[in-house]
């Protein structure tokens, strides 16, 4: 289904973007990508399963990166069946990482801050789009002293459908007042190179657990190894 819908932006997207297109903003996940907590999801994801006796095989905590809970509550019952609680394990996963975080702080990826720096020194607007809600993605990133270099921070719950739909990348871009393909974004996992496409921005991906496949392949503009990279090709 969500391939579906994401197939129907195709022609859209190509139609807008194009490699003459001036790139004006950069737009960052920030699970992954801004911050290293994303190994730490996908574990706590499969240990809460564990304790609350619906154990979550890796693979399957891996797929549901930047997975909008609208969508990922079904996909992981067509899977484990409808008695698997995600609204439950979700809870406890949260708690366990707060935990986590109470305890090791909130750890910035290597070169995110020269990278703003550079960026906004040459006049891109800057923005985040995650799917972590606002209260925690505003708390991580006050904590990691970045919040300022960003004209706007776009959450999931601002929005009615968060990744792998395009409406955060959307709403990302009427915030700062840019058009998507003058938007380049920046991510690390397959659903949030496919909300970005399907928003019509030149996405960039940074793997950060997984390599892409070769359907998040057809999706990218370009793969980088690290931050600090994102310098030499903008």
């Amino acid at each position: 289904m969500i391939s579906k819908m994401i197939d129907t932006y195709s022609y859209y997207v190509k139609m807008r973007a194009g490699e003459g297109t001036m790139i004006k903003a950069v737009i960052f996940d920030m699970d992954g990508v801004l911050i290293n907590t994303e190994k730490y999801l996908v574990k706590y994801w499969c240990q809460a399963a564990e304790e609350l006796g619906m154990p979550m095989k890796r693979e399957h905590a891996l797929m549901i990166r930047s997975f909008s809970g609208k969508f990922a509550e079904p996909w992981l019952k067509g899977i484990y069946g409808e008695t698997f609680d995600y609204v439950a394990v979700r809870e406890r996963r949260k708690e366990i990482m707060a935990e986590h975080l109470a305890k090791n702080g909130v750890e910035i990826k290597p070169g995110v801050k020269e990278t703003l720096n550079y960026l906004r020194e040459k006049g891109y607007k800057l923005a985040v789009a995650t799917a972590t809600d606002r209260e925690r993605a505003e708390a991580y990133l006050d904590e990691i002293g970045i919040t300022e270099m960003f004209d706007r921070i776009v959450c999931a719950n601002m929005v009615e459908n968060g990744k792998p739909m395009p409406d955060i990348y959307l709403y990302a871009c009427d915030q700062i007042g840019v058009k998507a393909e003058a938007c380049v974004a920046v991510e690390d996992s397959p659903n949030g190179v496919k909300s970005a496409y399907g928003a019509g921005c030149r996405v960039v991906m940074i793997p950060d657990l997984t390599l892409p496949d070769e359907e998040t392949k057809g999706y990218l503009w370009k793969q980088v190894e690290k931050m600090n990279d994102l310098q030499q090709i903008l």
